[in-house]
């Protein structure tokens, strides 16, 4: 009798290699955005989608709020074009990510999801921070 987990075969190795590489160009995780600020080598943007009470509220340490609504080309730019952008929301019940990081993409930036968002932070055991951080220059965030 073969389980549920094993009645559809998993893909050959080599295919399964392909898939989880290529996932790993589209999201990062809390650990190692965390990793990386603890390190001092944060070569990315990290920015909160969320609207500005739950940014308030709480978010991870280093990030600003654009909500994903809010960017455009005009507020993006003073960033160079080949600035990396981390985005995350809430977590895994929300896709506010997601649609930043089209709209990122669209503009031209290459972009990653931070996987978890808000909830995954916590769940890490890392702490939110609610110090005020400005977004791009003129984003009425």
């Amino acid at each position: 009798m073969t389980s549920p987990v094993c009645a559809i075969p998993a893909a050959p190795s080599a295919i399964a290699l392909m898939h989880f590489s290529n996932r790993l160009t589209f999201e990062t995780d809390c650990s190692d955005v965390h990793t990386s600020q603890q390190a001092g080598e944060v070569d990315f943007v990290l920015v909160d989608t969320r609207g500005p009470l739950a940014f308030e509220r709480g978010h991870v340490p280093g990030a600003i709020n654009i909500p994903g609504r809010l960017m455009t080309a005009e507020m993006l730019s003073a960033y160079p074009k080949s600035t990396v952008f981390v985005v995350y929301c809430a977590g895994p019940h929300c896709n506010g990510a997601n649609k930043a990081a089209v709209k990122l993409a669209a503009l031209g930036y290459p972009v990653k999801e931070m996987i978890g968002g808000v909830t995954g932070w916590l769940d890490e055991g890392f702490a939110l921070s609610v110090e005020a951080v400005l977004g791009p220059v003129g984003c009425e965030c």
